[in-house]
């Protein structure tokens, strides 16, 4: 019987034949905490008294989500982290440098099957290179610091083929939101979710990375895109060891096939309070909006800035809205700097801050205040996400965020420029 990418890749770790519904336990290839997860991680351990690190090289610590620190309790986290890197010789350790799921591929920490573990609900990221990355809990993450395996449930995988040409003003983000709005926020629980079709193979690893960010928004384990050249190509100089691409057997077994014609597909919006209440643009469109949030471990690189500052180039935003910019990674940060994006968004009236998670958790750098509305580029609208349950979150695209900044409303972006 042929196996999926998962089954082959959780196999392989395992070093035994598994199928969905078995039960396994794989070798992890990197872990990742980040500040608002290693600190339970670290205090765990030491609860545990459980002895060595399994293997400081293969632990990746990332201060990102509000950096720099906006209390003295997140200082003191930071603080915590610091020096337990320093006790356990972990030399990965990433501060002010960027969000950690855009950090863990620049700086070469995901390939190609592998499994990949991080103390963060959207390490699903990791697929769009073809890796079984998934998400963990701080107190488990706790046992593969001393472990470096962790048992798994071979997850069955639903497949998602999207056909067509994209039209035009319509992005990766679009596909992820009407996917979501179809499925439900529950409808891949503990399920491998596949993107496939021609129209993902024409996308950069930048917008896989954006479909497989959500897809634990399906409540899937992981979200994979069979990975190829253009993966190898991203990889190269930044991974250390052979780049093995790995992929379905042509009798693999998908509990599901969903097809969506993208030559359809029109700018989408998921509104107040859940992910998966998606609609048209055209059916949300003229809802005020009091901030735009460009950036997020969804779509806050170099492409998603591009896109926008296109959008923005010779204009203003709204008076009455502010328009804040975040990106994904220094790496990033500095090319946009480089071609010019940076003075773009600027010159429009956006607030441009350091690279890092942003206003997203509603830690820092944008937190809304109640009865206030933001249309976001992130991946979560839950009550209370970005500030006040009070508030009010929308989800869509960079170049609908960056025409309806500028119209001060909702606004589709087909109708601007």
């Amino acid at each position: 019987m042929g196996r999926t990418i998962s089954e082959k890749i959780l196999s392989e770790k395992s070093g035994e034949d598994v199928y969905a519904g078995d039960y396994t336990t794989a070798s992890i290839e990197t872990v990742m905490a980040q500040d608002g997860t290693a600190p339970l991680t670290i205090k765990a351990i030491e609860e545990m008294k459980g002895g060595e690190i399994w293997d400081p090289n293969k632990i990746v610590l990332v201060m990102d989500h509000t950096v720099p620190s906006a209390s003295v309790g997140t200082s003191s986290m930071h603080k915590l982290m610091r020096e337990f890197a320093e006790k356990e010789n972990i030399e990965n350790v990433y501060y002010g440098e960027g969000i950690c799921h855009q950090l863990m591929v620049e700086k070469g920490h995901v390939r190609p099957g592998t499994v990949v573990v991080g103390a963060d609900s959207h390490t699903c990221t990791y697929g769009a290179l073809g890796a079984f990355g998934t998400g963990i809990g701080s107190t488990e993450m706790a046992g593969v610091f001393l472990s470096g395996k962790l048992w798994f449930r071979v997850p069955e995988t639903l497949k998602f083929e999207v056909e067509g040409e994209m039209p035009e003003k319509t992005t990766a983000k679009d596909i992820a939101l009407k996917i979501v709005g179809r499925i439900g926020n529950d409808g891949a629980t503990y399920k491998a979710v596949e993107y496939s079709g021609d129209a993902i193979e024409k996308m950069g690893v930048g917008e896989r990375m954006t479909l497989t960010n959500l897809a634990v928004e399906m409540g899937a384990k992981t979200g994979i895109v069979e990975p190829d050249e253009k993966v190898r190509k991203f990889l190269e100089g930044r991974v250390r060891g052979k780049i093995e691409l790995v992929e379905n057997d042509e009798n693999a077994e998908f509990e599901d096939i969903f097809y969506f014609d993208s030559e359809s597909l029109e700018p989408q919006i998921a509104c107040p309070h859940q992910v998966d209440n998606v609609k048209s643009v055209s059916e949300v469109e003229g809802q005020y909006i009091d901030q735009v949030f460009l950036g997020t471990c969804t779509n806050g690189r170099f492409g998603d800035l591009k896109a926008a500052a296109e959008v923005l180039d010779g204009e203003k935003v709204d008076p009455d809205t502010r328009m804040i910019v975040n990106a994904a990674s220094k790496e990033i940060y500095l090319r946009a700097l480089q071609e010019g994006l940076i003075e773009t968004f600027m010159e429009a009236g956006c607030v441009v801050s350091n690279p890092g998670c942003g206003p997203c958790a509603g830690s820092h750098q944008g937190i809304l205040a109640p009865q206030e509305t933001c249309l976001s580029t992130a991946n979560r609208n839950f009550k209370g996400r970005m500030g006040s349950e009070e508030a009010e979150i929308y989800l869509g695209s960079p170049i609908t965020a960056a025409a309806s900044a500028i119209e001060g409303k909702i606004t589709d972006p087909r109708e601007v420029g």
